[in-house]
């Protein structure tokens, strides 16, 4: 039986990651290719895949690694701008029988009109412009499908995490307060509900999607059924450290007005409930559930974080804590 040729572009990244080891764990007949600079940020590639340097943004460079190549499947996992996604039309029309693109579960309607969130719920995200640019692309693959038959498909992760990645806005600056037994922000009342989904869970869902033929010209979001509330999110990190965490909730709009940045996560996405309804990636991938809890994961987060001590995992980001200290005194209890 011949393999799969599968091509992804960025490789390293926390979702990327697991996707590769997945492909390459012997439960798929795939040959992966990797495209990337060769800069990992700490994940390395699983034996057996077959790396190809180049600049993602340097179409050239690009077309150059690729030469001679063509593939059953593209999947860029670092495409977020529509300019992005027309360098990828340009160097694989053509030459792929099935183009992924790694789209966000914040390209949804916020709020929502209603829960659980389908993959007909519209797109819409006035708070917040990596969705917007999501969106934008996912119009301009669906458009190409529509008028030339380019087959793309599109994947929705909603949060997706390692044990790189803490959930709770703040990185190693949110989990160094929890240790030490200063406030952590948690926005709202802490009660809007939150889905997570382990990077291995989504893997297991996604590389079975590849060369399918009934995902051409469909999109499918990939989220766990493990729906916490921020609150929960929070004890859950602090219980996996031993601590129990001093919680102090913030309203979002003040948390946006003093950091624009964080607010627009928290407004385009994370202020509002969002649950899923996973029926249509479980139709193509029957038997797939998502199995990770998130207290497993945050035992994970915390190992993670604090095997380095001093290192570069457990930077403070001076500016951030101060601003928390701040909502702190202003919204915690006296």
């Amino acid at each position: 039986m011949t393999k799969l040729r599968v091509l992804f572009i960025g490789g390293t990244g926390v979702i990327s990651s697991a996707c590769a080891r997945e492909a390459v764990s012997g439960d798929h007949d795939i040959e992966l290719f990797v495209l990337n600079r060769g800069q990992s940020a700490g994940r390395s590639l699983p034996p057996g895949v077959t790396e190809l340097r180049a600049d993602a943004r340097d179409p050239a460079s690009v077309r150059d690694a690729v030469h001679g190549l063509d593939f059953d499947c593209v999947v860029d996992f670092i495409a977020f701008t529509p300019g992005h996604v027309r360098a990828d039309l340009d160097l694989f029309r053509g030459r792929t029988g099935q183009y992924v693109f790694i789209s966000t579960a914040s390209a949804y309607q916020k709020p929502p009109s209603r829960l659980p969130v389908t993959e007909s719920t519209p797109l819409r995200n006035p708070h917040w412009q990596y969705s917007r640019d999501k969106i934008a692309c996912e119009d301009l693959l669906t458009a190409e499908y529509r008028d030339t038959g380019f087959p793309a498909t599109v994947i929705r992760p909603s949060h997706t995490y390692d044990a790189s990645k803490t959930v709770l806005s703040g990185g190693w600056t949110s989990l160094r307060r929890m240790l030490t037994g200063k406030p952590v922000i948690v926005h709202g009342d802490g009660t809007s509900l939150w889905t997570v989904t382990h990077h291995t869970d989504f893997a297991r869902a996604f590389v079975p999607l590849l060369g399918h033929p009934r995902t051409l010209g469909e999109a499918f979001h990939i989220t766990s059924d493990d729906v916490l509330t921020w609150d929960q999110i929070a004890h859950a990190l602090a219980g996996a450290l031993g601590v129990t965490p001093r919680i102090v909730h913030v309203p979002s709009d003040v948390i946006a007005a003093h950091d624009p940045d964080w607010g627009a996560g928290l407004l385009g996405d994370k202020a509002h409930s969002m649950v899923f309804d996973n029926a249509k990636v479980k139709s193509v991938v029957p038997g797939w559930r998502a199995v990770v809890p998130f207290e497993r994961g945050a035992r994970e987060i915390a190992r993670w974080y604090t095997s380095d001590p001093g290192g570069p995992r457990q930077v403070i980001d001076e500016k951030l804590d101060a601003l928390m200290d701040r909502l702190a005194d202003d919204y915690g209890v006296p």
